[in-house]
């Protein structure tokens, strides 16, 4: 099983495919519609995983990003170069190794947890 991670050119930091919901987008509308514009992939998400993550960028501001499963169709990557630097699919061990954050390899903990149901 392989997990995607993205280099992000704003803090230049590995992590997994987020963005900002556009009026009226549902949670995983905003997922997919960020995953196909970072990355180029179709993705199906399996039911039952959502995962958070809250932090503070700077003082005064705190945001919270949704995070849920999903199978792509393809590993061929088409990767947005105002927002991606960098992308890999990694075996789980491998993306702990890389994510930049320790609550980035939480959630990815956490969707090999629920795969294994």
């Amino acid at each position: 099983m392989l997990f995607l991670l993205l280099k992000h050119t704003s803090g230049n930091h590995w992590s997994l495919a987020k963005g900002h919901a556009q009026s009226g987008e549902t949670e995983e509308q905003t997922a997919r519609r960020e995953i196909r514009e970072e990355t180029g992939l179709e993705v199906t998400f399996r039911a039952g995983f959502r995962a958070t993550q809250r932090y503070s960028p700077r003082a005064g501001v705190e945001k919270t990003v949704v995070f849920f499963l999903a199978k792509a169709g393809s590993k061929k990557l088409k990767l947005q170069d105002q927002e991606i630097s960098n992308a890999c699919w990694l075996e789980l061990e491998d993306a702990l190794k890389l994510v930049s954050h320790a609550d980035t390899g939480e959630v990815l903990r956490e969707g090999k947890k629920h795969l294994g149901r």
